[in-house]
C-alpha cells in the first residue's frame, strides 16, 4: 500500500506543480498547447519514462498511475466545463494587447511580452507594421489573433487598379522609451534626426513613448505609453 500511496502523492503533487509552473512561465512558452495539454504531456511522458528506465517500477504501478491521471484529467475537464467561475483561473484568459490601434502596456507586461516578440508574432501573420493593427489578441495557447485596420485589409491597391510603388521595410526606433540605436544606424539616421522628426509631430518627451516605428513610405507611427 505504501507504493500506491507514494505514487498518489507524486502524481497529485506533479499535477499541481506542473500546472503552476506552466502558468508562471507564461503562454509564449507553451506554443500551440493549452496549459493543461502541456501538463498532461509532461506527466504522461514521465509515467511512461519511469516504466522504461526504472526496473523497480512494476507494470501494475504504471496502470494505476495512468488510471489515476485519467481520473484527475477527467475531473479537471468537468470543473472547467461546468464551473464557469473556475475556468479563467484554471485555464487562463485571453489578453488584448492592441485595442482600437492602441497598445496596452499593462497587458504586454502581464503576458511577459516585449515589442520584439510581439513584432515577431505579427510577422508570422504577415503584418510587418504595428500601424496596420486594429486589434491583437494573445490567445490561451500562445498564438496571436490579429484584426487589421480597414485601410490595410484586402483588396490590395493592385486589385483595385490603384498605383503602387515598391515595398519598404518598417523599423522600430523606440521601444518603451528606449531608442533602438542599431535600427537608426540601419537607416542612416541619428538621435538628433529622430528627436527632430518626433518634435515636428508634437512629441517632445521620447521617454514617454511606448513605441515608435518608421518606414520610408509612411514616415513615423507613434504609440504613446
Amino acid at each position: 500500500m505504501m507504493d500506491y500511496a507514494f505514487i498518489t502523492i507524486k502524481l497529485v503533487t506533479g499535477f499541481i506543480g506542473l500546472w503552476i509552473m506552466t502558468r508562471l512561465l507564461g503562454k509564449k512558452e507553451i506554443s500551440q498547447l493549452t496549459p493543461f495539454d502541456f501538463v498532461s504531456a509532461m506527466m504522461l511522458s514521465e509515467i511512461v519514462g519511469n516504466t522504461i528506465y526504472q526496473e523497480d517500477t512494476r507494470y501494475l504501478e504504471l496502470i494505476y498511475g495512468l488510471l489515476l491521471w485519467g481520473v484527475l484529467s477527467y475531473l479537471f475537464e468537468k470543473v472547467t466545463q461546468h464551473a464557469k467561475r473556475m475556468r479563467a483561473p484554471l485555464e487562463g484568459t485571453t489578453s488584448i494587447l492592441i485595442r482600437d490601434g492602441k497598445i496596452d502596456m499593462r497587458e504586454m507586461k502581464r503576458s511577459r511580452l516585449d515589442f520584439g516578440q510581439l513584432r515577431m508574432m505579427l510577422r508570422q501573420k504577415d503584418v510587418f507594421a504595428l500601424e496596420e493593427v486594429a486589434y491583437a489578441i494573445f490567445e490561451n495557447n500562445g498564438s496571436l489573433s490579429v484584426m487589421k485596420k480597414p485601410g490595410y485589409e484586402t483588396p490590395s491597391r493592385k486589385d483595385l487598379g490603384m498605383p503602387h510603388g515598391g515595398s519598404f521595410f518598417v523599423y522600430s526606433l523606440i521601444e518603451e522609451g528606449d531608442i533602438m540605436e542599431d535600427n537608426l544606424k540601419k537607416i542612416g539616421k541619428d538621435k538628433e534626426w529622430l528627436e527632430r522628426g518626433l518634435r515636428d509631430q508634437g512629441y517632445r518627451d521620447m521617454k514617454s513613448l511606448a513605441f515608435v516605428e518608421w518606414s520610408r513610405e509612411g514616415g513615423f507611427f507613434v504609440m504613446e505609453g
